[in-house]
C-alpha cells in the first residue's frame, strides 16, 4: 500500500522540480528521468517491481498533460507551432497512444518494459552526448503517412511515458521542417500524446487491486499532481538559465546521468 507521507511528498516535489528545470534548460521531456526515479520510489513503498515500472511510466506520461500546456502556449505565441501538422498527426497519435496504454502496457511484463526503457535512455544519453542534429533530406508524407507516423509516435511514447519529442522532432527536421517549428509543433503534440496515453493507462489498469489509494488504473494521481505542479513552476527558471550558462557541457553531463539511469533500469529488468 502506498502512503503519501511527508517524505514521499518531498521526494515527489524534488523530482518534479528537477524534471521541470531540465525540461526548460535543455528542452527535453521528463520521462527519461522520471520513470527510473518513480520506479525506485514506488518500490521503496512496497509496490512489486513489475507494477512499479508500469505505474511509473503511466504517471510520467500523464504528467505531460499539465507541463505540455504551458510549453505549447509559449511556442504558439512565438508562431512556432504548425497547427495543420498537429491536426495531421493527431488521429494516429490517438490510436497509437490508446493501443499502447490499454493493451501492450497491461500485457507485457514490467521487466521487459524496464529493459525497453533502459534502451530508450541509452539512446537519449548518446544524443545528449553527441549533440548531433538530423539533416533535412525528404518531404513530409501524405495524409495516410502522417497518420501512420503519428500512430508510431503515440505508441512508442505511451510505452516509455514520454511526450514524443525524441521522435517527432528528428522526423520533422528530416522532412525539411525548420528546427524552431519542429520543436514548437512537437510541444503541441505532447498534449494529445499524453491524453491518449492516459486514457489507455486507465483502461489497461482498470482491474488493478484497489489497495493502491489514489491510483486510477496505472495512474498514481497524487504523484501526477505533485510532480506536475513543481515542474510547471521550475520550467521557466530552467529556460531563463539556459541563456546564462554553457548548455553544451550540461547536455553532456546530463547524457552521462541518463546512461547511469539506463544501467539502473536494465539491472532492474534482469533482477526482476
Amino acid at each position: 500500500m502506498i502512503e503519501l507521507g511527508p517524505l514521499f511528498v518531498a521526494e515527489l516535489l524534488l523530482l518534479g522540480a528537477v524534471v521541470g528545470f531540465m525540461a526548460g534548460l535543455l528542452g527535453i521531456g521528463g520521462g527519461m528521468m522520471m520513470v527510473p526515479v518513480m520506479t525506485l520510489l514506488l518500490m521503496q513503498r512496497g509496490v512489486e517491481s513489475g507494477l512499479a515500472v508500469k505505474m511509473a511510466i503511466a504517471t510520467s506520461g500523464a504528467s505531460i498533460l499539465f507541463t505540455s500546456v504551458s510549453s505549447l502556449i509559449a511556442h504558439h505565441r512565438h508562431g512556432a507551432v504548425r497547427w495543420p501538422l498537429v491536426a495531421a498527426f493527431a488521429p494516429g497519435i490517438a490510436l497509437g497512444g490508446i493501443a499502447a496504454g490499454a493493451g501492450v502496457l497491461a500485457l507485457v511484463r514490467g521487466q521487459w518494459l524496464a529493459l525497453a526503457f533502459a534502451g530508450f535512455n541509452a539512446v537519449m544519453a548518446w544524443r545528449m552526448w553527441s549533440g548531433g542534429a538530423p539533416k533535412a533530406e525528404r518531404r513530409l508524407p501524405g495524409a495516410a503517412g502522417m497518420v501512420g507516423v503519428g500512430a508510431g509516435i503515440g505508441f512508442i511514447s505511451a510505452l516509455v511515458g514520454a511526450g514524443g519529442a525524441f521522435l517527432s522532432v528528428p522526423f520533422m527536421t528530416r522532412c525539411s521542417v525548420p528546427m524552431r517549428e519542429a520543436v514548437g509543433t512537437s510541444a503541441a503534440l505532447g498534449f494529445p500524446i499524453a491524453l491518449a496515453s492516459s486514457i489507455g493507462y486507465v483502461v489497461g489498469g482498470w482491474s488493478l487491486p484497489t489497495a493502491l489509494p489514489g491510483a486510477v488504473g496505472y495512474l498514481y494521481v497524487p504523484a501526477i499532481l505533485i510532480v506536475a505542479t513543481a515542474s510547471v513552476l521550475m520550467a521557466p527558471i530552467g529556460a531563463r538559465t539556459a541563456h546564462r550558462i554553457a548548455v553544451a557541457r550540461l547536455r553532456r553531463a546530463f547524457g552521462v546521468m541518463l546512461g547511469g539511469l539506463a544501467v539502473y533500469m536494465a539491472w532492474q529488468a534482469f533482477k526482476g
